[in-house]
Order: C-alpha cells, then sequence, then structure tokens
C-alpha cells in the first residue's frame, strides 16, 4: 500500500513540475508572439466551433 502510495505522489509531484514549466514557455511565448498568437486562437476557435456544427448536424 505504501508503495503504491509513493508511486502516486511521485506522479503527482512530476505532472506539477512539467506543467510549471509548460506554462513557462507558454507564458513566454505569448509575450513575445503576441499578434500571431491571437490569429492562430482564433483560427482554432473557428474550427472547433465549425466541428461543434457538423457533429450536432449528424443528429
Amino acid at each position: 500500500m505504501t508503495k503504491g502510495v509513493m508511486g502516486f505522489m511521485k506522479g503527482i509531484g512530476m505532472g506539477i513540475a512539467v506543467g510549471c514549466v509548460a506554462g513557462a514557455v507558454g507564458s513566454t511565448y505569448m509575450r513575445s508572439n503576441k499578434k500571431s498568437l491571437k490569429k492562430n486562437v482564433g483560427k482554432a476557435l473557428r474550427s472547433v466551433g465549425d466541428l461543434v456544427d457538423d457533429v450536432t448536424g449528424m443528429f
């Protein structure tokens, strides 16, 4: 039981560490590329909206 809990805690710790690194890299990217980021986010949201419309249209 203790080994399972320790493995779980190690996994949580690694997940938090990876999340912090990804957040720092993403934050730096957002600061340096505001215009292209807005453009890409707009395209992504439009694509997701189209996908949702297509899926709801099938039903």
